[in-house]
């Protein structure tokens, strides 16, 4: 199998990052570790595939990192959900169906939601005509899903580009926008068991203010806003900035806005005082900021950012990288006390893992 799945191992792969996150947190006092398990399938939401063409046949195909010029055959994705993997049969009979589909068809990408929605993309190595366009729209009223084909300097969206999710945090449902070019957490039952983490230790501040820096399409600070008189989320991707801005819109948030500026450059603006225009349009001077949520890259925070969370009281720290968020909180210890720490298990059979924790000044 060319991906890892083995649910009879699943709890006791949940345990060993149990574990795992224990002993990288084992320097601070802290209250018991919350643990976020996932559904041992179908929990992945997207999904995308090389198509490999072998005379006159094509399938699927996935390939080794040990062994990347060999392509492994997949015919099931059983992380995937249930809808991802019914397209998956649909477009693979539809593309040995059509000769105009198949020609050169390199890639196929798979977005989909808890709430049924999907939106599936065609990648070819070669320019698409008009005779493409029209089976891109018959095979897209046959799927009943939107259907975008790209090639080298060529995208088209045969009707939109994004789909819709409802995600329920605290017990309230929210909907999002999902972009296809623009990052989305790929497992929404433990997507939703993070947000809710996040807002239910961040209850009470209702007269202060939140920010959260690389906020993406607002899956958290949506939620959170909810918690306090005012929010600011930042990020630097015009995609994530736009789908922020109608998510805010559909959810009928009018406390909280977005800024289209990287954390670093807001840490400089307000930490050394280098002029902004962009973060001048803000109006820092109107907010009274309490808590930052961060939620950064594997690399975690540079050096300016760190600085500039220590300007708030509570510090919500998402991370994709558990060790480096460890060394970034290592300098706040004797300043600040874990308050809550979570375990979110994001990718099951994977050494990866997600972590969470709050610090509040002491």
């Amino acid at each position: 199998m060319p991906f890892p799945f083995a649910p009879d191992q699943y709890q006791s792969q949940l345990t060993a990052k149990e574990a795992r996150l224990t002993d990288l947190l084992a320097d601070w006092t802290r209250p018991d570790l919350t643990v976020c398990a996932s559904q041992p399938s179908h929990y992945r939401m997207r999904a995308e595939f090389r198509i490999w063409h072998d005379g006159p046949r094509s399938y699927y195909a996935m390939f080794d990192p040990k062994n990347p010029t060999t392509p492994l055959e997949v015919t099931d994705f059983p992380i995937a959900s249930v809808l991802l993997n019914k397209l998956m049969h649909q477009v693979l009979a539809a593309v040995m169906s059509d000769p105009e589909l198949r020609l050169k068809l390199f890639q196929v990408n798979f977005l989909t939601t808890q709430s049924g929605d999907a939106l599936i993309t065609l990648i070819y190595h070669r320019q698409l005509a008009e005779d493409w366009l029209e089976r891109g729209q018959h095979w897209q009223e046959t799927w009943g899903f939107p259907v975008i084909g790209r090639a080298r300097k060529q995208r088209h969206v045969l009707s939109r580009d994004y789909v819709t999710e409802q995600l329920n945090i605290g017990g309230q449902a929210y909907d999002f926008h999902q972009y296809e070019s623009s990052f989305t957490q790929p497992n929404a039952g433990v997507c939703e068991q993070m947000v809710s983490w996040a807002v239910a230790h961040t209850l009470g501040s209702q007269q202060a203010d939140l920010m959260e820096l690389y906020c993406g399409n607002g899956n958290f600070s949506i939620p959170l806003s909810h918690n306090f008189r005012l929010a600011l989320g930042t990020e630097i991707s015009r995609t994530a900035v736009k789908s922020a801005q109608e998510n805010i819109t559909l959810n009928g948030r009018d406390n909280l806005k977005i800024a289209r500026m990287a954390s670093e450059d807001l840490s400089k603006a307000w930490v050394k005082n280098e002029p902004s225009r962009r973060f001048n349009e803000f109006d820092m001077a109107s907010y009274d900021f309490d808590t930052v949520l961060v939620d950064p890259p594997r690399a975690g925070l540079d050096a300016d950012t760190i600085s500039l969370i220590q300007r708030f009281r509570r510090i919500v720290y998402v991370s994709c990288n558990p060790e480096s968020m460890v060394a970034n909180i290592a300098a706040l210890q004797g300043d600040y006390r874990m308050t809550a720490c979570a375990l979110f298990d994001q990718f099951p059979y994977t050494h990866h893992m997600e972590a969470g924790i709050i610090l509040e000044r002491c």
